[in-house]
């Protein structure tokens, strides 16, 4: 886990930049975590396009979910990040984007299941997708 804060931010933020270069979210959607601590959690800002964000813009909260720093409020999917950690006590961050064509395929009621790509099926399997 890495402790130096600065450094943190830095990596936090260029995979936010990232997301939205390599058009995983578009926006304001998609989220980012990372453990920074026993009990503390660095997420993004509820609200925020991921390509734009500052380290004064990132939130810090608990394991339950507290607010325990910055000035925004924390993304509204804290709680599927928090279960996550819950869920994983290995996981050190948890990304998740909103890819537009799958967004798509989602709302379409098409899921990913078809062998497109093998290398798709062999690593990830089939996608399903829950209701809109």
């Amino acid at each position: 886990m890495l402790r130096d804060r600065d450094l943190i931010q830095d990596r936090f933020l260029a995979v936010c930049r990232r997301m939205y270069e390599r058009g995983l979210v578009i926006a304001r959607e998609g989220n980012v975590s990372c453990r920074i601590g026993p009990d503390r959690i660095l997420i993004t800002p509820a609200g925020r396009g991921k390509a734009f964000l500052r380290a004064q813009d990132l939130v810090v909260v608990d394991r339950a979910g507290r607010q325990r720093g910055g000035r925004l409020a924390p993304s509204t999917e804290l709680p599927m990040h928090l279960a996550v950690y819950e869920e994983q006590p290995d996981a050190e961050a948890v990304v998740h984007g909103h890819p537009p064509t799958a967004t798509g395929f989602a709302v379409a009621g098409i899921p990913l299941a078809d062998c497109v790509l093998p290398e798709v099926i062999a690593t990830v399997g089939s996608v399903p997708i829950a209701s809109y």
